[in-house]
């Protein structure tokens, strides 16, 4: 055994030495078990741990609009991030203080190439750098607590987790840029049958993120994602300045998972006639009552109003809302819904979730945590950092390269035990409607995001944008669409309308933004239907439509 470990370092010298290309895990080990020797022996304060994270990133991206190339690229880079921690795992340099927006993190540039002599050398410069960083943090850490009154929650700063060991290099990146140049043009030209469109386009994405963690505690990660995406997008303009948007699309791990011409073709087709339809729809005035949230609708609903809100780092922060920091065990939700989420799930109703991972980037264990239990609040996504009665991490620690690792959603999943086919879930949204002698409810068919204020300085709320609306009426008009209305409330009042929930669940892929950067999650629910809900009139803006005659072209011809 020690001769092979010998030959093992001596063929690691060597490749150091004249520049030859090296397992990259391996490099990175060897140079973290170097610096923290050196800067546990002799630091002052020592350090107690190192993390080395790297991300190796490949992209293709594909866009068009009415059949011509708009763009087409292929990159590649790899970031390096690394954490020192000094002092102990019970008050260290990343003690979070009043007020303190203090950044961690900052990726360096990493070779492309496993030379050693190139990784190594930025390794040893940006472990130096972030020790001193981490050094003269505590120093500041120490004195806040010296002098300032008690934390609320006097939980550790950093838990303790067994180390974990996972190799698995993922599959080339596989996407012929010619084959896909034709598609995107042939679907971006289709939208050119729709004269009242001012803008549109077609694009398809794809890309692979490798990521490799190594830590003094023993960690040894690599693992791969990938995520493909065909994104359709219209834009017009109504006669009042409005600004209308239509969009759809198509998510998958790989780009040979993603649809065919035909399928595409024909959410071409209904994006277009939804923004033609926009065009001569009433503009939406305030309102507050029934309506039901289709799947995807509810999922961005609790991604945004609920998921945020169980995110453990916000337990800790005194500037946070802290909407469930003392609820664990009592109830926030009707009796029949729970929640969890799960990042070990690859896919569901046959659609790849986004928010798919094997370990955190802390290197723990994913898992499926059991958030909301029949209604009864149990548990918080946590990452390393533990709140008071959580000591440990359930995985969710999570970032995007060059920013501090926080607690963040993965795939969050609404069940009901409670729930009716559609058809009756749109019966029982017309008996509300009557119950409440409203003149109408709403249906929220399709949205395309949201934001959530958490913060205690402003108000809790939320508002969730969407793009198609119906107004739904009691006595048998056909259903109504209706342009620029925003979802407007507070959590704790909204989860209190929902009353009843569809057997058909939908899924929302998309990308998170929030402290720790913008991250892939996903959100399945059923449909939901809610006694009450709020809308406003969107801001208009205060252009027209443009003057001039749209110009004639061969385009119009297909």
């Amino acid at each position: 055994m020690e001769r092979v470990l010998r030959t093992a370092i001596l063929a690691l010298w060597a490749a150091t030495i004249f520049g030859k290309s090296a397992p990259l895990l391996d490099i990175l080990s060897g140079e973290l078990e170097r610096n923290f020797r050196i800067l546990r022996e002799k630091g002052d304060p020592p350090a107690y741990y190192i993390a080395y994270a790297v991300t190796d990133q490949e992209s293709h991206n594909v866009g068009a609009t009415l059949g011509a190339l708009q763009a087409a690229s292929h990159a590649s880079s790899r970031w390096l991030d690394v954490t020192v921690r000094v002092g102990s795992p019970e008050l260290d340099n990343y003690h979070r203080l009043s007020g303190d927006r203090f950044a961690f993190s900052s990726a360096v540039r990493l070779a492309l190439e496993n030379v050693p002599a190139a990784i190594r050398q930025r390794l040893w410069m940006d472990t130096d750098g972030t020790y001193r960083r981490a050094a003269e943090r505590l120093i500041k850490v120490r004195t806040a607590a010296q002098v300032k009154a008690a934390e609320a929650d006097s939980a550790a700063d950093f838990s303790k987790e067994e180390p974990a060991t996972y190799e698995d290099a993922p599959q080339p990146l596989e996407f012929s840029e010619q084959d896909w140049q034709e598609r995107v043009r042939k679907w971006s030209a289709a939208f050119g049958r729709y004269p009242r469109i001012l803008a549109s386009s077609a694009s398809v994405s794809a890309q692979l993120e490798t990521k490799y963690l190594v830590t003094s505690e023993g960690s040894r990660i690599e693992q791969g994602k990938g995520l493909a995406r065909i994104a359709l997008s219209a834009q017009t303009k109504a006669p009042d300045g409005m600004d209308l948007t239509s969009e759809e699309s198509f998510e998958s791990e790989t780009a040979r998972g993603l649809p065919g011409d035909k399928e595409v073709l024909g959410a071409v087709e209904r994006v277009a006639k939804e923004l033609t339809a926009l065009l001569s729809a009433p503009e939406a005035e305030p309102f507050v009552g029934p309506a039901i949230l289709s799947g995807r609708a509810a999922g961005v609903f609790f991604h945004e109003i609920f998921g945020h809100r169980i995110e453990g780092h916000r337990q800790n922060d005194e500037t946070e809302g802290q909407t469930f920091a003392k609820a664990v065990g009592t109830k926030i939700l009707p009796d029949f819904l729970s929640v969890f989420s799960d990042p070990t799930i690859r896919k569901l109703h046959r659609v790849d979730l986004y928010g798919h991972y094997l370990y955190d980037d802390e290197g723990v264990k994913a898992r499926r945590v059991t958030v909301v239990e029949s209604g009864i609040l149990r548990n918080f996504l946590l990452s390393r950092s533990p709140m008071a009665g959580f000591d440990h991490s359930n995985g969710h620690g999570r970032r995007q390269p060059g920013f501090d690792v926080v607690s963040r959603q993965s795939t969050l999943i609404v069940e009901s035990s409670k729930t009716v086919d559609e058809a009756r879930l749109r019966g029982l949204l017309i008996e509300e409607i009557r119950r409440q002698n409203k003149p109408y409810g709403l249906y929220f068919e399709k949205v395309t995001g949201g934001y959530t204020q958490t913060s205690r300085r402003g108000l809790q709320a939320y508002t969730v944008v969407p793009l198609i609306v119906y107004r739904v009426y009691a006595d048998g008009r056909p259903d109504e669409l209706v342009r620029g209305a925003d979802i407007v409330g507070t959590p704790l009042a909204s989860f209190s309308k929902i009353l009843t929930a569809s057997d058909q669940p939908g899924v929302f892929n998309g990308y998170c933004g929030a402290e720790s950067g913008s991250l892939p999650v996903s959100a399945v629910a059923p449909s939901l239907l809610v006694s009450e809900i709020e809308i406003q009139k969107k801001e208009k803006g205060q252009d027209r439509p443009p003057l001039l005659p749209a110009p004639s072209g061969e385009w119009r011809s297909h």
